[in-house]
């Protein structure tokens, strides 16, 4: 086109040039000629557009935003400019300016699913909880689904739905909500999950024990539940709260994790003998990076004195167990 000598100043095509070039890697080349396209076409949205995606580019991201704004103003409806512009506006934490192009972009596309969700994050973003709700509730309304048809997308907006809810401290609607779609959401994991942390937001204890001794029988290398156990129980002391870990022991005598967590808050003799158990199941495994996950006991002057005898106690039985195996192989 620009070969033709009647279009070679054609404003718009040497725009798209310069992109293609920038893509390249020839960016004083790609400046030039959109440059050079946007003086010869000042009122074209491409232009505008055009010199917006180099400086984002670029990482200019508020003269990007500027350009944008420069191309809606001949082309307000332009869906691609609208795009682009809210994603700058939410990464540079312009929520009100991003919340006002999610708008424009709902009031073009209010059939789509993204143009909802975009405006109830713009307001979720906010804090604007009640609002955000809403409109999910709104957008909720109008999708035609079976309770027996698997809709992942559904799916992960109900459990969004929920999210703004317990954000909002509505623990109660929240947990309503929970129960009444809970065939529909895919995520069955998230759902126990959820409804445990909503149990303890409302004081259910005993519901809370049911739910998070599930969830241990599910995963018992998982920390959040064993924690989610203590909050429901509320053990008064250190032997009532070693009580939940001795069981947990019982249930599942392989697990590492219910022989770590005893390990932040016991002492003295006590400590001693759950340390040398929990070292003898990791070297019998042969787990090096155990060490890493007691870490976080070194403040602790006596326990990091019981840690060191037992390191260096541990790593020669590794030596020897590695020794062992070698010599078999052979």
């Amino acid at each position: 086109i620009l070969s033709n000598p009647k279009f070679a100043e054609h404003g718009e095509t040497l725009a798209m040039k310069g992109l293609t070039l920038n893509c390249l890697g020839k960016k004083e080349e790609a400046y030039d000629l959109v440059r050079r396209g946007l003086r010869n076409d000042l009122k074209s949205h491409v232009c505008w557009h055009v010199y917006g995606l180099l400086q984002r580019s670029d990482k200019k991201y508020d003269e990007a935003i500027k350009c944008y704004r420069n191309a809606l103003k001949w082309d307000k409806d332009n869906l691609q400019i609208l795009r682009d512009l809210s994603l700058l506006q939410i990464q540079m934490r312009d929520l009100e300016g991003y919340r006002e192009t999610r708008y424009q972009l709902l009031q073009l596309r209010p059939a789509q699913r993204a143009s909802w969700i975009g405006y109830a994050i713009a307001y979720h973003l906010l804090e604007d909880y009640e609002m955000a709700a809403k409109i999910i509730e709104e957008f909720r309304k109008t999708q035609q689904t079976s309770p027996d048809k698997v809709d992942y997308e559904y799916s992960e907006l109900l459990l969004y739905q929920n999210q703004v809810l317990r954000e909002a401290g509505l623990f109660k609607e929240a947990l309503e909500h929970l129960i009444t779609y809970e065939k529909q959401i895919c995520d069955k994991l998230a759902v126990e999950e959820t409804r445990g942390e909503l149990l303890l937001s409302l004081d259910r204890m005993e519901e809370a024990t049911e739910v998070y001794c599930r969830l241990q029988e599910r995963n018992p290398e998982n920390w959040s539940y064993y924690y989610g156990l203590e909050k429901a129980l509320k053990p008064a002391t250190t032997e009532e709260k070693l009580k939940i870990y001795e069981e947990a022991w019982v249930k599942f005598p392989k697990g590492l994790v219910p022989r770590r967590l005893p390990l932040s808050f016991l002492s003295g003799e006590k400590f001693r003998e759950c340390l040398d158990k929990y070292l003898r199941m990791n070297f019998s495994k042969g787990c090096p990076p155990v060490f890493t996950t007691l870490k976080s006991l070194y403040q602790d002057k006596e326990k990091y004195r019981l840690l060191h005898i037992n390191k260096l106690h541990g790593l020669l039985c590794f030596f020897i167990f590695s020794l062992h195996v070698s010599l078999i192989s052979t």
